[in-house]
């Protein structure tokens, strides 16, 4: 039998236990992958914990007759992210990949959200992403290669309500992929964006109270979760060569690439600008390029392909 694409490496993925992250370690293992299986086993708001989904993940990544350890780690802590990567190479020897799937939601209108529905979303998205990243970046760039794969989503780069923190925190992970690929592109060192799409126990919590929400829901069902796990295990690979810095998305058998902020329109005046010739000028010059407040569903209207 051929080897798999990602034959011989070394693979942490977060957030492994459910979901889009099982269907990745699970991919990576059958593409000849070591996998290190992370995740804490909360509940979609973060509570809790469970060493369970972890284990189990690892007990069938073996059961396959592939390689795996389990790890169930905060890597909110970032004394945590550097005992994974420890961990990792105390059982494989290296770390060549690492994907950044790991989240939770905490779901709230903006004039009635916490500080602590905030800061909490915030730290597990986002500063757990940036602590596993600096983790092994070190690693990666002394062996002048290595591969980062995070999950963004539509929310952050389109929008959706009651939001907020989860769209900071995911627009973010694409500043975050891009600030790595720019700094550790002279190590070999790739970074990648992933919006994916799939129902999962986040999209689950979708409210389907209406007719038209109620249909959207069962669009979103078509869309498992391991239809996310090839472009991942690709972008991986050493295949990919060459594509770094990017924001793909996937939508059951669609594969997109998002385009990235850019100016789009301008206006200029030679003796310079007042408010009061801003208040003439620009809302006419800018109207018809000005971005439209939609949420994914109003990008993506038709039904997954």
């Amino acid at each position: 039998m051929a080897d798999g694409i990602v034959e011989g490496k070394v693979a942490i993925v977060t957030g492994a236990g459910r979901g889009i992250g099982r269907a990745i370690a699970l991919e990576l293992a059958s593409e000849g992958a070591s996998v290190v299986v992370v995740d804490i086993g909360v509940a979609l708001d973060g509570s809790g914990g469970d060493t369970g989904p972890a284990d189990e993940v690892t007990d069938e990544i073996k059961a396959k007759g592939h390689k795996a350890i389990a790890s169930t780690l905060s890597i909110s802590d970032p004394k945590n992210a550097e005992a994974i990567v420890d961990a990792t190479l105390s059982a494989f020897g290296r770390v060549d990949i690492l994907i950044n799937n790991a989240g939770i939601l905490r779901d709230r209108m903006f004039h009635k959200m916490s500080h602590l529905d905030w800061l909490e979303v915030i730290q597990v998205n986002l500063n757990g992403a940036f602590n596993m990243a600096r983790a092994v970046a070190g690693h990666f760039r002394e062996q002048n290669s290595g591969a980062m794969v995070h999950m963004t989503s539509t929310s952050g780069l389109i929008g959706n309500v009651g939001q907020s923190n989860y769209m900071a925190s995911k627009l973010g992970l694409h500043g975050l992929s891009r600030g790595i690929a720019l700094d550790m592109r002279r190590f070999n060192v790739r970074s990648n964006c992933i919006a994916p799409a799939a129902w999962s126990r986040m999209t689950s919590s979708i409210p389907a109270e209406t007719e038209a929400a109620k249909a959207r829901v069962a669009r979103i069902q078509q869309m498992t979760p391991d239809k996310n796990a090839p472009l991942a295990v690709f972008l991986s690979s050493d295949k990919a060569e060459g594509i770094t810095g990017q924001i793909f998305g996937v939508r059951n058998n669609e594969v997109f690439l998002f385009s990235q902020t850019r100016p789009i329109r301008s206006l200029h005046r030679g003796d310079g600008w007042t408010p009061a010739k801003l208040a003439e000028q620009l809302p006419l010059g800018f109207k018809a390029s000005l971005t439209p407040l939609e949420v994914s569903a109003d990008v993506f209207p038709w039904d997954p392909i």
